[in-house]
């Protein structure tokens, strides 16, 4: 039941004053931010890369209210494509981008958020590194989807999230297990409605194995976004089963979560990506962290009990 409200929390300018306000707070999300500035993220992909580790880095913010914040993080996103490319980084560290944060939900957000992120990913290209749009609640998935169509026809290589508790899940899956395609699957972190989701985890989880199904015998490039043991070994199989190399899918996780697992993946010949998140607006992230695992309240919990 924590996890709902964890997810309203998500959301509530309030509670994020306060939490965003507390010391404490800071200190926790260390494990799970890599850290506010541009540097902690370039000093994060040489750390993981030498752990034989590859990246996804996130300018951490969303659901912007002002147009002059969209124009910081479609910034952000350039300065980021400049310092990957002049440390030469563009093979080991990919992009994940919002488009809630590039001014989606803004009038003419569809548009907007198009022509903001179009720059971010001709600046990859040029960095020799790729774009995955992230994806945010069930409101923004067409719109999401139809600005990964207009962008993939310059840039194929550029991926999408799909969330398996989304009920449409199954057959956007079909619709992007193509040549060319790249997907990571997550099981879905938002609080989302039962009439276009999955509320229970027994049937997200089946939900998730029918769309990693469809992925992994389709002709695209899976990337398998879990931090599931069981789903792991699903994919491992799977990939037997269908004749798939390890550098034709790749496993994703979270940074600072099951960090021994993805050493463990990377030592089996596994490709092994870190979502790897940065900057000051961490709030929304972070609680979508506590919400997902009870053990991540926990470890806060404790934080904070210590401090007092």
């Amino acid at each position: 039941m924590l996890g709902p409200v964890l997810l309203a929390a998500a959301r509530s300018d309030g509670i994020r004053r306060v939490v965003s306000a507390a010391p404490v707070s800071r200190q926790v999300v260390a494990r799970f931010v890599a850290g506010e500035e541009l540097a902690d993220a370039v000093a994060a992909v040489r750390d993981l890369s030498a752990r034989g580790l590859e990246v996804t880095l996130d300018h951490l913010g969303e659901d912007v209210t002002d147009p002059r914040e969209a124009l910081r993080a479609r910034d952000a996103y350039l300065s980021l494509s400049e310092a990957l490319k002049h440390e030469g980084l563009g093979a080991r560290a990919e992009m994940s981008v919002k488009l809630s944060a590039f001014g989606q939900a803004l009038p003419g957000g569809h548009d907007l958020a198009l022509a903001h992120v179009t720059p971010v990913v001709e600046a990859a290209a040029a960095a020799g590194t790729t774009v995955t749009l992230d994806m945010e609640d069930h409101t923004t998935v067409d719109s999401t989807l139809a600005i990964l169509r207009t962008l993939r026809e310059r840039f194929p290589q550029t991926g999408a999230v799909l969330q398996a508790y989304l009920f449409r899940t199954e057959e956007d899956c079909r619709d992007l297990a193509g040549e060319g395609s790249r997907v990571r699957l997550v099981k879905g972190a938002y609080k989302e409605p039962a009439v276009v989701a999955f509320q229970d985890k027994p049937e997200v989880d089946r939900a998730y194995v029918r769309c990693l199904k469809i992925l992994m015998t389709g002709h695209g490039y899976p990337m398998i976004g879990t931090h599931d043991p069981r789903m792991i070994a699903i994919t491992q199989e799977l990939a037997r089963r269908h004749g798939r190399k390890t550098d034709e899918y790749e496993f994703q996780m979270l940074y600072g979560i099951r960090t021994q697992e993805q050493q463990r993946l990377v030592a089996e010949g596994h490709r092994m990506r870190v979502y790897t998140p940065y900057g000051t607006d961490w709030y929304g992230y972070f609680m979508r962290r506590l919400a997902e695992r009870p053990a991540n309240t926990a470890f806060f919990l404790r934080a904070l009990a210590g401090r007092r």
